[in-house]
Order: C-alpha cells, then structure tokens, then sequence
C-alpha cells in the first residue's frame, strides 16, 4: 500500500520537470538572460511575454518552496495513512499543475478562474 505514496511522491519529480521546461521555454520566448532569476517589473509591464516569463517563474518557484513540507507531510502520513496520504498527494501535484496552467497565461487572475 505505501507503493501509492510513493508514486505521489515521485510525481512531484515529473511536476518539476515539466515547470522546468515551461519556465526555460518562456525565458528563450521572453529574452531574459541567466542569471536574471525575474524580469524587471518596469520591463514585463511594457512586454507581454516577460510578464508571462514572470508568472511561470513564480509558479515554480512556489511547488519548490512548498515541496518540502508537502513530502515530508505526505511520507510520514503515508505511513499510517497511505491511502489517504497518495490521494492528497495526487490531489496536490495537479493542483500545482492546474495552478501553473493558470499562471502561464501571463494573467495571474486567471489561476483563481480555475479553482
């Protein structure tokens, strides 16, 4: 049974790796040189696809500061849970996901649209 809370957990490496590529696909889209973690705020307000650059960029960056917890949370419910803690877990990789969706729009209110 602990199998299932091991495959959620393991979909969050997938979660990453698709925001990973649709952040790197947004920055080459965008024209933002590396280091530059974010464009400037004067510069994604005169350019659409920085502000979208942006939005994707934080929406990774907000699954990586969460990760943690929410692994940490997940293998020890899973312990005695792991049925409820792999269906949380699934719950929350495509709740990242659709959240990522939301914020690739370059529209930050659109992620509310979708809960």
């Amino acid at each position: 049974r602990y199998s299932f809370v091991l495959a959620a957990v393991a979909s969050t490496a997938w979660l990453n790796a698709w925001q990973t590529f649709k952040v790197g696909s947004a920055r080459k889209a965008a024209q933002v040189k590396y280091p530059q973690l974010y464009a400037e705020k004067a510069e994604a307000e005169a350019d659409p696809k920085k502000m979208t650059f942006n939005c994707v960029q934080r929406a990774h960056q907000n699954t990586l500061e969460s990760q943690p917890t929410f692994l940490v949370g997940t293998l020890i419910t899973g312990l005695k849970y792991p049925y409820l803690a792999a269906g949380l877990g699934g719950g929350w990789v495509l709740g990242r996901a659709l959240y990522t969706i939301g914020y690739a729009t370059g529209d930050p209110a659109q992620v509310r649209s979708l809960s």
